[in-house]
C-alpha cells in the first residue's frame, strides 16, 4: 500500500483511481502520454490551499510576498500576484522575471548578500519597493547609486539575530553568516544609514532560519524580531514602515518530520500580535512574510518513467529517464549530510504493496545520480511511472539542467481538470539543429 507519508500528501492534495495518481481530476498517465517524461506537474489546488491556510494563520496586518527563488516559473508568479501577493527576489534576473509576470516594481523586495552595482542600479532606476541591505559596504553602494540617479532608495536592514532566535533545519541566525547584519552591530550600521539623505530607512528584515516545522519556534523568532524592532523604533523616534519576518516555514520531506501545525501557529501569533493593535511603537507598521517552499513545495511532483531494471550483485536498480540533473535535492546533493529519501512512489501502482527494497537511479554516468536508496516499492516493470513528491520548490530550478546535455523537463500546471504547459521541454533535438550551418561556421 501507499507509504504513510505519501498517503498523507496524496490525501491532502491529490486522489487515487484504480491505483493511479490523479491530479485535479486528471490521471497522471494522461499527462505523461500528452507531455512525456520526465516532467514536473504542479497542482493549483494545492498552492491555493497552502496560501489560504497561511493567511488564516497570520494576523490580519500581515502581507505575504512569495519568494521567487523557490520556483520562478512565470505562471506561478502570475498566480501569486493574482492572489494579492507581492514578490521577494534575490537577483536582477528574478527582478526581470517579476516584472515580466506583471508585478509592479513597488511590490518587489530585493534581498541577498552579494548584490552588484549593476543590479542595484537596475532596480533603483525602476522604483523597486525595498532593498534589504546586508552590510555597510552595500549601504554606501546604494547611496552612491541613488545620488547618481537622483532617487532616494527605500531600504531596510536585514538582521542576523542572536542565538535565542534560532530555529529550523537550516539556521541562519545566532552564528557567523554572510547574510544580514549581526544584531550586535545593528546600532552602528543604523547610525550610518540614518545620516545619509540618499537612504530612506523603512524597516527591518529578520530571518533566523528556514525549513522550520515547529510553530512555537517560529513564534519565538517573531517575538525576538519584535524586540529588535522596538529597540530600533525607540532609536529612530517613529514606527517602522515595514517589519519583515522572512520565510522559514517548512514542509515535511522525510519520515520523521511532521507538517507545520498552522492552527498552533495561529494561536501563538494571535497571542503575540493582538497586544500590538494599540501599541504606538507599531502604529501603521506593515508586517511581512516571504515564504516560498511552504507555498509551492507540496504542489509539485517530479514524474519519470522506468527505462530499465537490472540486478547487480544481489541489488536491484530501477533506472529512470530522469535524474539528479532535474532534481538535485532529491539525490541528497543539495545540503543533505546523510542521504535520506524524499517521499516517492510508483504512481500507477499506489494500491499495491511494497515488496522489495530497490535503489532508484537516473540515466547519468555518475554514482551521484541516485534518487532513492533502499526504498521499498511494489514489483516494478519497465514503463511504470515513478514520482517524487514535495517537488514544487528548489527542484527543477536548483538543479544542473545542462549536465550531460539531457533535455530540461517541461512543467505542467493542472487546475480542476485542465492542464497547461507552462515550460516546454528544453534542448534541441538532432532534427532541430542546422548541422550544415555548423559545418560552414568552421
Amino acid at each position: 500500500m501507499i507509504p504513510t507519508m505519501v498517503s498523507k500528501i496524496v490525501s491532502r492534495n491529490f486522489s487515487v483511481s484504480d491505483g493511479e495518481l490523479v491530479v485535479s481530476g486528471i490521471p497522471i498517465s494522461t499527462l505523461t502520454n500528452k507531455y512525456g517524461t520526465p516532467a514536473f506537474v504542479y497542482s493549483k489546488h494545492c498552492i491555493d490551499a497552502k496560501l489560504d491556510g497561511l493567511r488564516g494563520a497570520l494576523p490580519s496586518r500581515f502581507n505575504i510576498y512569495y519568494s521567487v527563488k523557490a520556483n520562478p516559473n512565470l505562471a506561478i508568479l502570475r498566480h501569486f500576484l493574482h492572489r494579492g501577493c507581492g514578490l521577494e527576489i534575490a537577483s536582477e534576473g528574478e527582478f526581470h522575471r517579476a516584472l515580466q509576470a506583471g508585478c509592479p516594481a513597488e511590490k518587489i523586495l530585493f534581498a541577498g548578500p552579494g548584490k552588484t552595482e549593476h543590479e542595484l542600479a537596475t532596480v533603483l532606476s525602476r522604483g523597486v519597493g525595498e532593498i534589504h541591505m546586508e552590510s555597510l559596504t552595500e549601504a554606501g553602494r546604494i547611496a552612491t547609486i541613488s545620488r547618481r540617479l537622483g532617487v532616494r532608495a527605500k531600504v531596510a536592514l536585514r538582521v542576523n539575530p542572536a542565538g535565542e532566535a534560532e530555529g529550523g533545519a537550516m539556521r541562519m541566525g545566532g552564528r557567523a553568516a554572510p547574510f544580514g547584519i549581526d544584531e550586535e552591530s545593528l546600532g552602528e550600521v543604523l547610525d550610518v544609514v540614518l545620516a545619509d539623505a540618499a537612504l530612506d530607512f523603512r524597516g527591518l528584515h529578520i530571518f533566523a532560519g528556514t525549513q522550520n516545522l515547529d510553530a512555537v519556534s517560529l513564534a519565538s523568532q517573531y517575538r525576538h524580531g519584535l524586540k529588535i524592532a522596538r529597540r530600533v523604533v525607540r532609536r529612530v523616534g517613529h514606527p517602522l514602515h515595514t517589519l519583515d519576518f522572512g520565510g522559514g516555514l517548512g514542509i515535511p520531506y522525510f519520515t520523521q518530520e511532521a507538517e507545520l501545525d498552522l492552527a498552533r501557529l495561529r494561536t501563538e501569533l494571535e497571542a503575540l500580535f493582538s497586544p500590538l493593535d494599540n501599541d504606538p511603537d507599531f502604529e501603521g507598521t506593515q508586517f511581512l512574510v516571504e515564504p516560498g517552499r511552504f507555498l509551492v513545495g507540496e504542489s509539485g511532483i517530479y514524474v519519470t518513467k522506468i527505462n530499465d531494471i537490472k540486478v547487480s550483485r544481489g541489488k536491484k536498480f530501477l533506472i529512470l529517464d530522469g535524474g539528479m540533473n532535474h532534481h538535485l535535492s532529491a539525490s541528497g546533493n543539495l545540503g543533505q549530510t546523510i542521504k535520506r529519501n524524499f517521499p516517492v512512489a510508483l504512481l500507477n501502482k499506489l494500491d499495491a504493496a511494497g515488496e522489495e527494497p530497490v535503489d532508484v537511479v537516473g540515466p547519468l554516468c555518475t554514482p551521484l545520480d541516485t534518487l532513492a536508496r533502499g526504498v521499498s516499492l511494489p514489483h516494478a516493470e519497465i514503463g511504470d511511472l515513478f514520482g517524487i513528491f514535495q517537488s514544487g520548490a528548489y527542484a527543477r530550478s536548483a538543479s544542473p539542467l545542462e549536465f550531460l546535455s539531457h533535455r530540461a523537463p517541461p512543467e505542467i500546471w493542472v487546475d480542476e481538470g485542465q492542464d497547461l504547459l507552462i515550460a516546454a521541454r528544453g534542448g534541441l533535438s538532432e532534427e532541430e539543429c542546422d548541422l550544415s550551418s555548423a559545418t560552414r561556421a568552421k
